[in-house]
């Protein structure tokens, strides 16, 4: 099968696709040939070694996470799905033809491969984050760097909650966080009176790690108020940083629930090709993502 690779820590030019073994579903396992994978910062930030103190890899290794595709062997004590089963979740090594999941739920009615791959990890982050923090319905949450794949969970799940989010982007993406039930400002220079106008924070989510922190912490009152996902430096500032999952299959079957309601929508803003993998790399580098992005296979 053709999957895509790194042999060393570095940049995106690492990223090669090659032709690799097929892997195959261990206990309580399935592999899919996959349709789509998520592209997630958590993917470029092991491309570059960031986690080798923590999670270490193995090189070669694979890239991804998420994806969503086509049930084609089933491992031992798996009973809920079948051959053929459209499925989405999580694995390792996504970016190939086919993938190895340790935790999936059936795609919801509706939902293309390409929408389904973008919201396993988004989803579980935003339903850990969410809790950690401590808000409660009835209060506002300030979400910085809220147009992301996070970010647009964070939103729908929060209002879904009765939580009020105030959400800050750039200027191109206002109407889009607005269209998500957020109130919506910009970053940059005076952006924190600008939160302060929209009305009190309760509790903080940093998703950008733009350097926010300690503004962060002075719009809540209390360190213990904001989580980042982002930053690293947080714990510098009292700040937890949330870098730990939850469990996946809680957060797909919750995402399943949210999604054929109608509550939960995430737009895919680019696809690309195995072959284009560095390129997704780059972009999501680049940040000012609206929604996810993904790759087709």
């Amino acid at each position: 099968m053709k999957r895509v690779s790194f042999a060393e820590f570095g940049g995106p030019d690492v990223l090669r696709l090659v032709d690799a073994e097929e892997p195959h579903a261990g206990p309580g396992q399935i592999r899919i040939a996959v349709r789509a994978a998520g592209v997630n910062p958590v993917d470029w930030r092991f491309r570059e070694g960031q986690f080798q103190k923590t999670h270490p890899i193995e090189l070669p290794a694979g890239v991804g996470l998420d994806a969503s595709g086509v049930v084609d062997e089933i491992g031992a004590g798996v009973e809920e799905v079948k051959v053929g089963d459209h499925v989405f979740g999580e694995g390792t090594g996504t970016y190939a033809e086919f993938a190895v999941l340790s935790a999936w739920a059936r795609m919801p009615e509706g939902l293309t491969f390409e929408e389904a791959a973008g919201y396993p990890s988004v989803v579980e982050t935003a339903l850990r984050i969410i809790r950690q923090v401590g808000v409660q319905p009835g209060e506002r949450l300030l979400v910085s760097g809220a147009s992301g794949g996070v970010g647009s969970a964070v939103l729908q799940i929060a209002r879904d909650r009765g939580i009020t989010v105030t959400g800050t982007a750039g200027a191109a993406n206002q109407d889009y966080l607005r269209g998500l039930g957020a109130l919506a400002t910009t970053y940059g220079q005076g952006w924190v009176e600008r939160v302060r106008q929209l009305g009190p924070v309760d509790a903080a989510l940093d998703l950008a790690g733009s350097g926010v922190i300690r503004e962060l912490v002075e719009l809540t009152g209390d360190p213990q108020k904001v989580v980042s996902i982002a930053d690293l430096t947080a714990p510098d500032h009292g700040v937890r940083f949330s870098g730990v999952a939850g469990s996946m299959p809680d957060a797909l079957a919750e995402a399943a629930g949210l999604i054929s309601r109608g509550r939960l929508h995430i737009p895919v803003e680019k696809s690309y090709s195995l072959a284009d993998a560095a390129a997704a790399h780059i972009d999501s580098q680049a940040g000012h993502t609206r929604g996810r992005r993904v790759i087709v296979i």
